[in-house]
């Protein structure tokens, strides 16, 4: 517990120095964010995420910039917030989870299905070369693009439509990732899956769990990993119920 307790301060002493270089013109409020992204990447240490580059990731994203208004005082608790049309932006444990779990070396390139706020996409851009995105809702999808720009994130595409069939013309994907839960993983996206890709997904109706799919040359492996609680997949995921 000791070392680990000590690993965690050199760790988050080393990423607050680095933000310092991030702006030579710094404020109260830039401070309070910052302040609140160390104590939050301080309790994903604790709770289990080892993944240096996606601590940093989770450290760098500004969190509050995707959070409605109403709810950015608690943008960096660690539990979902509403964004809207009945949706919500991810438990930040949950989002360093799963992009760990996807254990990305940075060349890669990342469909997401379910851009919700754009938070996701924006630490997954940290981590992967060029992010794909989908989005079913069209209020949120052009949101989270608007968001997303005006942060200077240019490695992330963001598409409107039912991210069901993935996006065959750009394909094939060496990471998917899944922010809504389907029945089952549509087969689409399997087949977008590049030799030796990752796939990560929360799956089931009432009861939930995120599973973590691998692809070689003989065929897929289906890994358990949590018990989750996601929104559902709509759109031709729910047709084929």
């Amino acid at each position: 517990m000791k070392r680990k307790l000590i690993t965690s301060v050199i760790f988050l002493t080393l990423i607050f120095i680095a933000s310092i270089g991030k702006s030579s013109e710094r404020n109260s409020e830039v401070d309070s964010w910052e302040s609140q992204r160390l104590k939050l990447v301080d309790g994903l240490i604790h709770d289990g995420i080892t993944d240096r580059k996606v601590l940093e990731a989770m450290f760098f994203v500004p969190r509050h910039a995707f959070v409605p208004f109403s709810f950015r005082r608690q943008s960096y608790e660690d539990h979902p917030l509403p964004i809207g049309c009945e949706q919500t932006i991810s438990q930040p444990f949950i989002v360093a989870y799963m992009c760990q779990s996807l254990n990305l070396g940075g060349s890669e390139k990342v469909l997401e299905i379910g851009t919700g706020s754009g938070y996701h996409a924006a630490v997954l851009s940290l981590l992967a070369d060029t992010v794909y995105t989908i989005e079913i809702i069209p209020e949120l999808g052009r949101s989270a693009e608007r968001t997303l720009d005006s942060l200077g994130y240019d490695n992330i595409i963001v598409k409107i439509g039912d991210g069901y069939r993935g996006l065959p013309d750009n394909a094939p994907f060496d990471a998917i990732i899944l922010t809504a839960a389907p029945p089952e993983i549509p087969q689409p996206l399997l087949d977008q899956m590049s030799i030796g890709a990752r796939l990560i997904a929360p799956v089931g109706e009432l009861w939930q769990e995120l599973v973590l799919i691998e692809r070689d040359e003989t065929g897929y492996s289906r890994k358990p990993l949590l018990p989750v609680r996601f929104v559902p997949m709509t759109g031709e995921a729910q047709e084929r119920k």
